[in-house]
Order: C-alpha cells, then sequence, then structure tokens
C-alpha cells in the first residue's frame, strides 16, 4: 500500500450506518434514482483498489444505453488498511440495504478464513485475489500461472515488464502503486482479456473440480437462502470442496466487472 492520504478524510464527509465516516458518493449531473445501480466495495488498500473503482466509475459507470446498466461504486479504504476480517465488516456496515463488496488480499493474513464465514453471514460479495490485487492488473496484459504463496514479488516482476505495459515500469516502486494517467490508459479496453485469463485460473486450479462457467455474478437477492461459507466462496466458480487459500494463484475481482457487465 502506498502513503496516499486517507481516503475517509477530506472534504464531504458524511457519516453512514454503523458509525463509518465515507466520502460521498459522487454523482453525474441530472435526477438521480435507482436505476443506478449502487455497490460499496471494501478495499484493503488505500490507493490501488480505490484507484481502480474510480477507473471503473469513469469509464463504464454511465452504462452503454443497451445491456449495462448505470452504476456507481463507493470505494471504501482507511489509511493503513484492514484485516481481511475488518475489510467485510466495513462493506458490511458502509452499504447497508445496498450492494456489498470485499475485495482483499491473500497476502500472508491470517484471518481469511474467519473473513469468508463473516461475508456469508452478511451476504457480502467476495473478490480475493490470491497472491494479491496485482494479480488482477497483470491479467490485463499476460496469462499468469504457478503457486506463489502469498508473495505478490514476482507478479510486481511481470507486470513492470509486460509487453504494453510501460506505464507500470515504476509501479510499487517509492510506494507508488496508483492507478491513474497513463496507468488508467494502459489498462483501457483490456478489461476482457482480463477477466478471459482470470477464469482460466479457475478452470486450471489444482483442486481440479472447479469450473468458471459455475460462478455466479448476478447480485445476492434477499430471496437467497442461508448458505454455508463454502457455498458462499464457490461463488466464484471454484469447487465447494476446494479451499480458499488453496486457490493459488486466482483473483476473483473479474466477477465484479461481469456482474456490472464489463468484460463479459
Amino acid at each position: 500500500m502506498s502513503g496516499r492520504p486517507d481516503r475517509e478524510q477530506g472534504r464531504g464527509r458524511r457519516r453512514r450506518r454503523g458509525g463509518l465516516e465515507e466520502r460521498p458518493l459522487t454523482r453525474k449531473p441530472g435526477p438521480f434514482s435507482r436505476e443506478v445501480r449502487i455497490l460499496y466495495v471494501a478495499c484493503e488498500g488505500e490507493a490501488t483498489e480505490p484507484d481502480y473503482l474510480d477507473y471503473l466509475n469513469e469509464r463504464f459507470g454511465a452504462g452503454d444505453g443497451r445491456n449495462r446498466r448505470p452504476f456507481r461504486i463507493q470505494p471504501v479504504s482507511r489509511r493503513n488498511g484492514r484485516t481481511p476480517s475488518g475489510i467485510v465488516e466495513a462493506a458490511r456496515q458502509a452499504a447497508g440495504e445496498d450492494e456489498a463488496w470485499a475485495l482483499f488480499d491473500r497476502d500472508q493474513w491470517k484471518d481469511i478464513p474467519q473473513a469468508v464465514e463473516a461475508a456469508a453471514r452478511g451476504r457480502v460479495e467476495m473478490a480475493l485475489s490470491h497472491p494479491s490485487f496485482d494479480l488482477w492488473l497483470l491479467l490485463h496484459f499476460q496469462a499468469f500461472g504457478g503457486a506463489q504463496s502469498g508473495s505478490s514479488k514476482l507478479v510486481v516482476e511481470k507486470l513492470r515488464q509486460a509487453r504494453d505495459a510501460d506505464a507500470f515500469r515504476e509501479y510499487d516502486r517509492k510506494g507508488d502503486k496508483s492507478i491513474r494517467g497513463a496507468r488508467r490508459e494502459a489498462l483501457r479496453d483490456r478489461e476482457s482479456r482480463a477477466v478471459a485469463h482470470a477464469r482460466s485460473l479457475v478452470a486450471s486450479c489444482a483442486h481440479g473440480a472447479c469450473e468458471p462457467g459455475r460462478a455466479e455474478t448476478t447480485p445476492v437477492g434477499e430471496e437467497i437462502e442461508t448458505v454455508s461459507f463454502q457455498e458462499w466462496a464457490a461463488r466464484s466458480g471454484h469447487a465447494v470442496e476446494c479451499q480458499v487459500l488453496r486457490r493459488d494463484p486466482s483473483t476473483d475481482v473479474w466477477r465484479l466487472l461481469v456482474s456490472l457487465g464489463i468484460g463479459s
């Protein structure tokens, strides 16, 4: 994570459910209605993931007038980040009755099983990346494979060297993991490629019975029946019996994009 200022500070703060202070939604001019899908997405990082979510808002949020519904993502982050369990809780509290997602990395966290259980109880959608969100960025430029055991070193090296990824040559040097300017342009129009590469990681999972075609990408409604945390984690297309920590490498961020009508 970089040293970017706390994204929960600054102008326009307002207090939401659970006592969390979050930035207000940035709304485009004109009437606002519930035809616009609202998602609260809690992140581990204070720069990379929120920047990327802002990019999705900027690039795709207005919809396409055909199949892709307008949406607004509200990033939920803070200085020095949170644990996976804290990310799930932050998403649940900030979203209230709106749609909640939790983006977090494998890294070396010890509480991921607890975070998955909490997500299942709270109906918080998960986008776990193993080893980290950096893998999702890399998949925009190339396929990747091989267990990383929670280390992002090789992934970052590959991202810096990837063809057509010149803007990322200094990525994570001097703490700069921002996704702005030239880096956004480098990602532009590569969403379908990233989704395809991420889906292929599900298909090639070492478990052997994981299938991306089984993934759930439609928003969860109140009518859904109670499910186990294993079933909730299987919404990514992995088999119910496939342990979350053994999905190495993998990233579920593709589900968020496909659910929004991007890259599908």
